[in-house]
């Protein structure tokens, strides 16, 4: 009987772990699936509101050149603006490298800061002069451009059933190199046009005369790309890593403001479509940014808990007096500002960006570019107004709740400023009064609602 019992017991365990393997690996497959759907509709998403921010920005210039209006071109502009940095967000998180699309970033970051300058002027009382018009016309022209190899690029990619994730995925060396090639000559030719922009002479942050700096963070010693991509691995956690895959440096590496490496960094546990894009600078070595697109579903973590978890992982990264300052929340994650702070003052142009998922506190964003760019040992001047006289120069009437001493960029330079926070008739604003003349430098409004806080 034991025997007979043996005899068939046998076989039923084994008709057990077969089916077992056998649904294990269906769920697999299914979650694979099911993650590079998630990760193909987010990147498709991504390229989608990029042409659509472009096409917002194209129709909005064309209306500030027609309109005579101060507070209508105001308004236009504020959205041009807008539009021109949600489109390089958005492009910021698509699956191709910085060097790629240098040339594009710094027109939609020109065209941006351009708005911002045009606005800061009409406040000022003074009309668009036929230099700035001109200025204006040959952006609007820049961008319908853009917009019309967007367009070309979006009927080759639906004609060919491209897809985003190809671009990083390994199972398929062909349709890899097949796609890389359609993509990429269709970005050279949209870099091309953006390399006609011509250059714009203005105050703002990312003039040429700006862009162009020399960084200010960073060590005069160069690092190869085997040095970099040791850095990019344990920036991200070695044990976390499976490979690590580098993208070839295009021919406009150089006008990118930091140069960098750009790696592809492939977590363990995790489908082979799904990449962490990281830049490593050429000098230094420092991580520039980094990128973990994965998709994010609704969470519950708190924006308290949230920025914690940010503030934590910058003093693991080495970066100390770092205070959080405003926040944005989308797709199922929270972007923060942090800001370094020397002596008791706010210093604004050292600036680092951090993004956490909601739904398990991961970083999955992170940007140190503005940071590397423009820190440095400062000498800081002592303020030669007093608090109480930097009051005087703010309307009485405006009910200040706080007060603090800060930097604030301005062109080339870094002035020194008394920054009141408070509210005039129902509405949320900063002045800044300079510390040293008693000028008023600037004043931004705040904006908040239940997804963050934004100035303008």
């Amino acid at each position: 009987m034991d025997r007979n019992r043996r005899w068939w017991i046998a076989p039923s365990i084994l008709g057990l772990a077969l089916i077992i393997a056998l649904v294990w690996g269906y769920n697999e497959y299914t979650t694979k699936n099911e993650l590079g759907v998630a990760l193909e509709n987010h990147y498709q998403r991504l390229f989608f509101d990029v042409k659509k921010h472009v096409e917002n920005v194209q129709v909005n210039l064309s209306k500030a050149m027609l309109s005579k209006s101060r507070d209508q071109n105001v308004l236009l502009l504020s959205q041009i603006m807008n539009e021109a940095y949600f489109a390089q967000d958005k492009l910021g998180q698509m699956p191709i490298t910085h060097a790629e699309t240098a040339k594009t970033e710094k027109f939609l970051n020109q065209v941006a800061d351009y708005s911002y300058y045009l606005i800061q002027t009409h406040l000022q009382g003074k009309p668009i002069s036929n230099e700035q018009m001109a200025s204006l016309a040959n952006l609007q022209q820049n961008s319908a451009t853009f917009n019309e190899e967007l367009a070309k690029l979006q009927s080759e990619l639906s004609d060919r059933n491209f897809l985003f994730g190809s671009l990083n995925a390994r199972q398929n060396k062909k349709v890899q190199e097949g796609n890389e090639k359609v993509f990429q000559t269709s970005l050279t030719n949209i870099e091309k046009n953006m390399a006609k922009t011509p250059e714009l002479i203005y105050d703002g942050p990312f003039a040429d005369q700006m862009i162009n700096r020399k960084p200010l963070g960073l060590e005069n010693r160069s690092v190869s790309k085997n040095e970099a991509q040791k850095i990019a691995v344990e920036f991200f956690g070695a044990n976390r890593v499976q490979d690590v895959t580098s993208f070839e440096e295009g021919k406009d590496s150089s006008e990118i403001r930091i140069p960098s490496y750009t790696f592809n960094l492939h977590p363990k546990n995790t489908s082979k479509e799904l990449a962490v894009y990281m830049g490593v600078s050429k000098k230094g070595g420092h991580v520039l940014w980094m990128a973990n697109p994965r998709p994010v579903p609704k969470g519950n973590l708190s924006i308290k808990d949230a920025q914690e978890k940010a503030l934590n992982y910058l003093r693991q990264k080495g970066f100390e007096n770092m205070e959080p300052n405003y926040y944005l929340r989308y797709d199922g994650t929270v972007l923060f500002n942090f800001v370094y702070k020397e002596q008791n003052v706010t210093i604004y142009p050292d600036l680092i960006k951090v993004k956490v998922a909601l739904d398990n506190g991961e970083i999955v964003g992170f940007d140190a570019s503005a940071y590397y760019l423009n820190h440095h040992n400062r000498k800081i001047e002592e303020p030669k107004i007093t608090l109480e006289e930097a009051r005087k120069e703010v309307r009485t009437d405006f009910d200040i709740n706080s007060s603090r001493l800060a930097l604030i960029p301005k062109g080339k330079n870094e002035v020194l400023c008394y920054e009141f926070k408070g509210s005039y008739k129902g509405a949320d604003y900063i002045v800044y009064i300079n510390a040293l003349t008693g000028n008023e430098e600037q004043i931004l409004q705040i904006i908040k609602n239940e997804n963050g806080t934004l100035t303008f």
